[in-house]
């Protein structure tokens, strides 16, 4: 018990004597304010994730609206990850940056012409039969990668990693074909994400996969409205954009 109170007393004492005076914290918030990228740098952070982020944010909202902005800004937000993975040694999110890359250009073009008769494509529900051929490239792919991956130098979590590379391969491709199962699938591996982020210090990212989270309930619920609306041929208050043509 005196150990106890000795200790509080003690860090009283400290917190006394430590307290910045008001002008510190003044210049402080100035700096923060004229460079960020210092303080996010002296926070575990980089401006590059900041961005990253943002970019990352804005384009899943997109996509919970069916916008079709969501595949450029989708664009940016890829390339930047690529850096940042890289830096972090998550060498399969790497990899998965460039093929969503790819899958990003094929999404845009997909939501424009792969409807019937080269018309936008509507939202839908993934046939059994697709279930069982992503099932069985699901398995194969997560032990390919999580082999690969844990023989090179500096891997972290290879197999943990491998799987929510996987997924996410399968979720985006899904969201190519706004099949509305993509979205159950991005918020299985968004827990994960989140967990393994906070695991590998990138605090700001993690922040940015729970934000994911929560968007990617919002996108199943709105798309799931989408797909009612269809089935009853009535409309919904998602936002129309105007065609940016790949």
């Amino acid at each position: 018990m005196q150990r106890t109170v000795g200790t509080v007393i003690l860090r009283a004492d400290v917190s006394l004597i430590g307290t910045p005076p008001a002008d510190a914290e003044h210049d402080t918030a100035i700096r923060v304010f004229v460079n960020p990228c210092v303080w996010l740098a002296a926070h575990g952070s980089s401006c590059l994730e900041a961005v990253a982020v943002i970019f990352g944010i804005v384009s899943v909202y997109l996509s919970t609206r069916e916008n079709i902005w969501s595949w450029p800004t989708a664009l940016v937000n890829v390339a930047l990850f690529t850096l940042l993975f890289l830096r972090s040694g998550l060498y399969s999110d790497t990899g998965l940056q460039v093929v969503y890359f790819g899958l990003s250009v094929y999404g845009w073009y997909e939501w424009l012409y792969g409807g019937a008769g080269r018309t936008a494509i509507a939202v839908s529900r993934t046939s059994s039969r697709t279930w069982i051929i992503v099932a069985v490239i699901a398995v194969v792919m997560w032990f390919a990668l999580g082999a690969i991956t844990s023989r090179l130098p500096g891997t972290a979590l290879p197999y943990v990693d491998a799987a929510t590379t996987t997924i996410s391969l399968i979720a985006q491709w899904m969201m190519t074909r706004k099949l509305i199962e993509n979205w159950i699938l991005w918020i299985g591996v968004d827990v994960v994400y989140v967990g393994m982020f906070i695991y590998k210090g990138l605090y700001l990212t993690a922040i940015n996969y729970g934000v994911y989270l929560a968007l990617a309930v919002l996108g199943y619920v709105a798309w799931r409205r989408s797909l009612t609306a269809q089935q009853h041929g009535t409309t919904t208050d998602a936002v129309p954009a105007p065609e940016l043509h790949p």
